[in-house]
């Protein structure tokens, strides 16, 4: 909303005239005499604020929109309310910028602007540690490459499931960002599209990063609890060195698992494992040897594991798929798919969380979803069923060292085991 010389006169106003029923509290000593104390009475000379001088053009002020899906940087400076010269111009100046042809949906955009619409200077924080700032100077947008002075605060929160988990921590005011990482964490022992109950809760410590005293977003999570069907599920982030880093348990057990249970952060079962089912295409009973996870089309999928693309094509009753090969004898696959990940080719290596494609309906398929397999030595496998191999645990020379800087972050966990959790819709 415009703020205009009117809106400014009220606003003083308002803000000049004396509030009544207000009660003061000071500190008195115990028995001190009240009668006798003198009063003074003091009348100060204040400056007159001339309003008629402020001009629209003076007033600034900072503006913020969410980025919605398909929304281009032209429709977020239309939301804004940017006039359509310095519109024209930034679409101009900032087309070589990077960050700015990757808008990511659930960020926000924050723009300095003037009361005439005049745009004075861009924020983005897609996240990570990256940043962005551009600035208008002498009339030309240019993009501020200096460091962001980053502050980091630590939160915790808790909560009770009792519809979703997304429902959960959006009323306990926890960012999604960390119900994801939520959900990644604990991926390996709970199948958050199967295994969430009602009365399930968790606790979390996580990071909220500022700069300049502005909120720009969550960090890490560094402990959490999730208490699944009665069983309780705790993590520490750890971090040695750039090769040993990650979730453990309370007594070093390393949380992330050599394959993740699915593929897919969040979906449904539509067809399981099983050695007789009808096939809805063939029309015929044949054995269904992987799992069948409904997804809508371009949803994406994560390898499960780390493993070196073994194939990567198309064939008439997988549609277009993905052979995984992993550690010894383990290999994973992923079919219906509407496309492979940018860069995707045999041989390329792949970090398990990786997205290698997105879900389709190619090959026999009645509708969009994934069909995924879990091969030992060539042979399907039940992967919800099968103990998958152990990852790999602490180095012994880095538990003195797991121990020290994990022991505030269970304190902080346990501090919240004495507070009342928000019972959630």
């Amino acid at each position: 909303m415009t703020l205009t010389k009117r809106n400014l006169r009220r606003l003083v106003l308002l803000s000049s005239i004396p509030l009544f029923g207000v009660v003061a509290a000071f500190g008195i000593a115990p028995d001190t005499p009240l009668k006798d104390t003198p009063v003074q009475r003091v009348v100060l000379n204040l400056p007159i604020l001339n309003i008629s001088q402020t001009n629209d053009a003076d007033i600034t002020l900072w503006q913020q929109e969410r980025i919605q899906r398909n929304d281009s940087v032209a429709s977020l400076l239309s939301r804004l309310k940017i006039n359509k010269q310095d519109k024209s111009k930034f679409l101009h100046d900032a087309r070589n910028i990077k960050t700015m042809r990757r808008l990511i949906p659930g960020k926000t955009i924050h723009a300095q602007t003037t009361a005439t619409g005049e745009l004075l200077a861009l924020k983005y924080f897609p996240g990570g540690n990256k940043n962005l700032l551009v600035k208008k100077i002498n009339g030309t947008f240019k993009e501020n490459k200096s460091p962001l002075n980053i502050e980091t605060k630590i939160k915790m929160k808790s909560g009770v499931i009792k519809s979703s988990l997304f429902a959960a921590t959006d009323d306990a005011s926890v960012p999604d960002n960390i119900a994801i990482q939520i959900t990644e964490i604990f991926a390996s022992d709970i199948d958050f599209n199967r295994d969430l109950r009602k009365k399930d809760h968790f606790k979390v410590v996580y990071e909220l990063r500022y700069s300049n005293g502005e909120y720009i977003g969550a960090g890490r999570v560094l402990a959490a609890e999730f208490i699944n069907k009665g069983k309780t599920y705790q993590a520490v982030y750890f971090e040695a060195n750039n090769k040993e880093k990650g979730y453990y348990t309370p007594d070093g057990k390393n949380l992330r698992r050599a394959f993740l249970r699915s593929p897919l952060k969040f979906s449904r079962i539509s067809s399981g494992f099983t050695r007789s089912r009808y096939h809805p295409v063939l029309k015929k009973w044949r054995a269904h040897k992987g799992i069948d996870y409904a997804a809508r089309k371009g949803t994406p999928v994560r390898a499960t594991a780390n493993g070196t693309v073994a194939v990567s094509t198309r064939q008439r009753g997988y549609g277009k798929y993905i052979i995984l090969k992993h550690r010894g004898r383990y290999s994973t696959v992923y079919a219906h798919l509407s496309r492979f990940a940018k860069g995707l080719r045999k041989g390329k290596r792949v970090s398990q969380g990786d997205i290698i494609g997105y879900v389709g309906s190619t090959g026999l398929a009645t509708g969009p979803h994934l069909h995924y397999e879990f091969r030992v030595n060539g042979i399907q496998r039940n992967p919800l069923r099968v103990v998958m191999p152990a990852a790999i645990p602490l180095t012994a020379k880095n538990i003195p060292a797991f121990n020290k800087s994990t022991e505030s972050l269970m304190i902080r966990l346990n501090m919240l085991r004495d507070t009342n959790l928000a019972f959630l819709d």
